[in-house]
Order: structure tokens, then sequence, then C-alpha cells
């Protein structure tokens, strides 16, 4: 079952067995850093909502939107990771390049959602706490939250852009 991989690279650097082990973990770390800031910053935001909620229980369908806006950060890592994983393709030949740019791209995508959640998380307590206390604030929270989230939305842009990039050196169709 396996002799196929490993006698594929015998003398091609460029046709690493290892290639497809490396496309994966990018998708595994599209996701699960992804997954890691929306869970931080629905959680941390979440927090300042449930206090909102002791000073003025009206508000707290305005106050929800960081919670929303963290929970998004979540399908961007989803979306990077299905497309990674349907392009890796060991039996038409998947390059070592290949692996590595599919890697790039999923660190990117994880990454950046997991600082725009710190981001969201920290602005959204806070800020929700104060929109509790002065609601003239929420438009400026809002604006705050939007430059938060554009941080995801640039590393899932460069993501989708490097994870469809060409495919680099020719390898053999592993059969």
């Amino acid at each position: 079952m396996f002799t196929p991989l490993l006698t594929l690279t015998a003398g091609d650097p460029f046709c690493s067995a290892s290639a497809s082990f490396f496309g994966m973990m990018g998708t595994v770390a599209a996701v699960v850093f992804a997954n890691l800031g929306s869970a931080y910053g629905s959680s941390k935001a979440g927090v300042g909502v449930a206090h909102l909620g002791i000073m003025d229980h009206k508000l707290v369908m305005k106050g929800i939107v960081p919670v929303i806006m963290a929970g998004i950060l979540g399908i961007y890592g989803l979306i990077v990771g299905i497309i990674i994983s349907t392009n890796i393709n060991v039996g038409a030949g998947y390059s070592t390049y290949k692996g590595y740019t599919h890697l790039a791209s999923g660190l990117a995508c994880g990454l950046s959602a997991l600082a725009a959640g710190l981001a969201i998380g920290v602005v959204g307590d806070a800020g929700v706490r104060a929109y509790g206390k002065q609601q003239r604030i929420f438009v400026g929270l809002i604006l705050i939250l939007i430059f938060g989230e554009a941080l995801a939305l640039y590393g899932l842009i460069v993501a989708l852009v490097v994870s469809l990039l060409d495919n680099g050196p020719k390898c053999p169709a592993v059969v």
C-alpha cells in the first residue's frame, strides 16, 4: 500500500513522499488556528455581553455583534481548509512545492484569524461594556471591530491566492 509513495522519491527532491503531509498540515493549520481565534473572540466578547445584560438587558441584541464577528473567523479557516484538502491529489502527482504552498496558505489564514480573534475579543469585551454605559460609542465600536475582522480577511485573501498557485515541478503520478 505504501510502497509507491516510498519509491517515488528515489532521486527527485521536488517530489517528496512527505509533500502531502505538508499540504494536510496546511489544512489543519487553517482550521485549528482560525477556530482558536473564533473561540477566543466569541468567549471574550461573550463575557462583555453578559455584563451588558446585567447593566441594561435591552442593549444585548446590539451588543452581540462582536460575538457574531468572531464566529465568522472559523468560517474563513473552513473555506481555506476545504480548498487545500481538495487540491491534495497524490495520485495525480503532488510536488513538494505544492505541499509547502498549501502549508503557507493554511498558516496565513489560520494565524491571521487567530490575531483577528484576539483583537475582536479584547475590543468586543471592553467596547460592549462601554456601550452599556454610553450608547453613542456603538458606531466607533463597530468600526474598530471591522478593522479587527479585516486582519482575518487579509489572511483569507493571501491564503486563497497562495493555495491556487501553479503546481511547480511536475511529479509522476502514484498508482
